[in-house]
């Protein structure tokens, strides 16, 4: 079984100190990640920017809209897609990703939120 899983940040919070403090946060991040990727579990994992374009379908066409899309200061900082048995083990995996595992991602509201797949098309 697949499972989405969504990581979340406070970017008000990690935008507030500097790039020396992140870059000492995000390397805490290497061995975290290692134990990740080793498990066998993990079918991509990816990083995303802050900036986003949308599109929605109104009056009959398709328009593009310019972020952020919601007001609030979470936001989705990474995506990564596991595979697992159940929830069970899905939680077992997701909990070994940095996001839950470097204590110092607690100050910038780091977590992660699981979702069961209903469908995939995609290589297997």
């Amino acid at each position: 079984m697949k499972f989405l899983c969504l990581g979340y940040l406070n970017a008000e919070a990690m935008d507030a100190i500097d790039k020396e403090e992140i870059t000492a946060i995000m390397q805490q991040c290497t061995p975290h990640l290692e134990e990740f990727y080793n498990s066998g579990q993990v079918i991509i994992d990816a990083g995303l920017a802050s900036e986003s374009t949308g599109l929605k379908r109104a009056n009959g066409k398709v328009r593009v809209l310019d972020g952020p899309f919601i007001e609030t200061k979470e936001m989705i900082g990474s995506a990564f897609l596991i595979e697992a048995q159940d929830m069970e083990d899905a939680i077992r995996i997701a909990s070994l990703h940095p996001a839950v595992q470097v204590e110092a991602g607690e100050q910038f509201g780091w977590r992660i939120e699981i979702r069961p797949i209903q469908y995939f098309k995609g290589e297997d």
